[in-house]
């Protein structure tokens, strides 16, 4: 048989690898610098641009998007090309999904300090930067898909149905979640509200960590452990199941991040059952890679690769019998608003995606650069400072999340709060934070060094750009016959009909979930007191969201004693109907704000926002000078106004034009009111807005609530 030359471009692999090594940098260096600011709040600076509630987003989205992302890119166009036997599809699609997803990186970078946010945990990118991720991501299908048409094999390779599923599945959750109704160039509102809104949020949440930082992990696990200890996978039935029983599962999973919410309870019961059973996939798939290396572990003892490889999939097998265990409703009380979940998050962040992705980089350098890797004692070094690193960060947030817990819930004997302020709460966790940096430090030290050893090994070779290969036409094989030959022998040379029919199970859950929370107004009963936000109040929520106050904040009171003792009355859906997006959060570094209205003076609220510690000694909450200093831009009142109705917030007819009016006489009550209690300040500063917002949590619920808008006229 003749065989075909042709030659892998491993150019675009080094560039992804570069990608993701620099932006793995940079997120954690910010990451580390939120975590010093939780131990010394004075790292906050007391400028908008580096208080924690922007730049944890940046963190997030640098460590997701930037370094797991390029390292999922780098992964894939190695593998693929090999796994296909054959050259990318199209050099230009490579460049143009390389260059194009580091412009949408940037422009992340770029936005989220300055405070353009949606709001929405792991979404927060505004509606411009969305619609390019959903162009650059059909071009990273289009040459995936591409690539896998021409192939020179047969059979589809297991590692390739998890990047099947994970295009298909990002694109769904993406879109599905970023429907949103633009405002201006840099704002938009959700197009759900309230519960619905949550509903979608966490189902996109939970199945971005499934699909994004998941399933093509381990198509990379399915491919690069075989390959570093030169051994078969386990087992390939195991791997069919592990595939297919997964993909349907992990779907049904995000209302388990919504429990004790005011979530419909069917939905919430939904979440539970499919998170456990989720265990069994999630296993199975450790199992499968663990067992690859039997008879291997020699090799493993010498070979750093497999050592990061093996922790890896430790750290994977944790986290998926972590997150089953927290869906349980007992277990979920305990740890959610708390730090433990802090911990669990990055178990997996730093256990699976950065262990895995370390030893991946190792196994590549010298391949594409054609040198050995220049210091394995560094890379050892690396290993176990990256190890120590993760317990380091991990263990303290446990016990701080325990200690979150036994606090929040501790009463007396008289049966009061023993802890009724908030802050005594958090005081007591400062050392469990500076153990946790301490943590971030040594993961970030052992970075550098592997981005030392790595230069090191590339200066010392020559990339291989075009890296020559040969194999027998597709044409010349296609016809072979199988005996007993099974259906997923069958849908493996079919790849179109393995990605309708991955659309197919990822869709059943989400549908079954969404649909019923949409349609059925049962689930979202109405409280007839419970009216829009005053234009006010509306530009004081965008202020909120702009300063990520949702990182730190709930507004969620969950129907425990010791919530409704410390907070008030416990959380309704129909309360939330107007909030484009919801304000749930996740977590608990400050109190819940949900019944914060009417609790404290227009004055505690203008100082505590101009510096946290004359209201509450001993706080971490960063200092918010500038908005007594910049002025409320009323010029998007009305746009805004416009978009909510477009929404179905029910503002009278024509009330975009004169809510201006209604927002300068609110102002002036406010700064009346301040004025009164010796703070002279203009009723056109943002502190205004703020202080309106946090004043109007809430008092729908409690009956205190006298919103009244103006009518418009023809003279107006």
């Amino acid at each position: 048989m003749e065989l075909e030359r042709f030659q892998y471009d491993n150019k675009i692999v080094r560039n992804f690898a570069i990608a993701s090594i620099v932006f793995g940098l940079i997120g954690m260096l910010v990451g580390l610098y939120a975590a010093l600011e939780m131990v010394f709040p004075s790292l906050n600076l007391g400028i908008p641009y580096t208080t924690f509630g922007r730049i944890r987003p940046l963190h997030t989205n640098a460590v997701i998007f930037a370094f797991v992302g390029n390292g999922i890119f780098t992964g894939v166009y190695y593998s693929l090309q090999r796994l296909c036997k054959t050259r990318m599809y199209s050099d230009v699609l490579s460049s143009i999904h390389f260059w194009g997803w580091q412009l949408i990186i940037l422009a992340a970078a770029i936005s989220l300090p300055l405070g353009f946010t949606t709001g929405k945990e792991y979404a927060e990118l505004e509606w411009p930067i969305d619609i390019a991720i959903t162009l650059i991501w059909v071009v990273f299908g289009v040459n995936m898909f591409g690539t896998i048409l021409t192939r020179r094999v047969q059979h589809l390779y297991v590692a390739i149905w998890f990047y099947i599923a994970t295009f298909v599945t990002v694109a769904v959750l993406h879109i599905v979640n970023s429907v949103e109704i633009p405002v201006t160039l840099f704002k938009s509102y959700s197009w759900y509200a309230g519960v619905q809104d949550a509903l979608v949020q966490w189902w996109y949440g939970h199945n971005a960590v499934a699909f994004f930082l998941t399933t093509p992990y381990l198509g990379l696990m399915y491919y690069f452990i075989p390959k570093a200890a030169n051994r078969p996978v386990y087992s390939y039935r195991l791997s069919i199941i592990h595939f297919w029983a997964l993909i349907f599962l992990y779907i049904w999973a995000g209302p388990h991040h919504l429990l004790y919410t005011a979530l419909p309870d069917w939905a919430q019961s939904l979440g539970t059952v499919f998170s456990l059973m989720l265990i069994a996939p999630s296993w199975g798939g450790m199992i499968n890679g663990l067992l690859t290396l039997r008879g291997a572990w020699d090799k493993v003892r010498e070979d750093v690769v497999l050592k990061f490889m093996v922790v890896a999939i430790t750290a994977y097998g944790m986290s998926t019998f972590e997150g089953p265990m927290l869906s349980l409703k007992n277990v979920n009380a305990i740890g959610h608003f708390t730090d433990w979940i802090v911990g669990h998050v990055h178990i997996g962040a730093l256990g699976w995606n950065g262990m895995l992705t370390f030893g991946m980089l190792y196994w590549l350098f010298p391949r594409i650069y054609g040198k050995p890797l220049f210091s394995k004692k560094l890379a050892n070094f690396h290993f176990w400072i990256s190890t120590l690193g993760i317990m380091f960060y991990a263990i303290p947030l446990y016990i701080a999340g325990l200690t979150q817990f036994e606090m929040w819930r501790d009463f007396t004997e008289d049966g009061l709060l023993r802890y009724p302020n908030f802050l005594e709460t958090v005081t007591q966790l400062v050392p469990m934070y500076a153990l946790r940096s301490v943590g971030g430090a040594l993961y970030l030290i052992g970075f550098i060094v592997m981005i030392y050893n790595l230069v090191k090994t590339a200066l010392a070779g020559k990339l291989i750009a075009e890296e020559s290969a040969e194999a027998a036409p597709l044409a010349k094989i296609q016809h072979a016959k199988y005996a007993g030959e099974g259906w997923h022998r069958w849908i493996e040379r079919r790849p179109m009909q393995m990605l309708v029919m991955s659309l197919v199970v990822i869709l059943i859950g989400g549908v079954i979930e969404m649909i019923p929370t949409f349609l059925v107004k049962e689930n979202i009963p109405t409280i007839a007191s419970v009216q829009p936000y005053t234009a006010l109040e509306l530009q004081g929520r965008d202020i909120y969201l702009r300063e990520g106050c949702y990182t730190c904040h709930s507004q969620m009171i969950r129907p425990f004693r010791f919530e409704t003792e410390r907070y008030g009355e416990y959380s309704k859906a129909g309360e939330f109907v107007y909030d484009h997006p919801f304000q749930w959060g996740s977590k608990r570094t400050g109190p819940d704000l949900q019944r914060e209205g009417g609790k404290y003076p227009n004055s505690w609220h203008y100082n505590h926002m101009y510096d946290p510690t004359s209201m509450s000694p001993g706080s971490l909450m960063p200092p918010y000078p500038w908005l007594i200093d910049d002025d409320l831009d009323t010029s998007t009142t009305a746009a805004k106004i416009e978009a909510m109705q477009t929404l179905g917030v029910p503002y009278p007819a024509g009330y975009a034009s004169v809510a201006n009016l209604d927002l300068s006489k609110q102002a002036n009550e406010i700064a009346k009111d301040l004025l009164a209690s010796g703070i002279e300040t203009a009723p056109n500063k943002e502190i205004i807005a703020m202080i309106a917002y946090l004043q109007r949590l809430g008092i729908d619920i409690k009956g205190q609530n006298k919103v009244i808008f103006t009518k418009p006229t023809a003279s107006k």
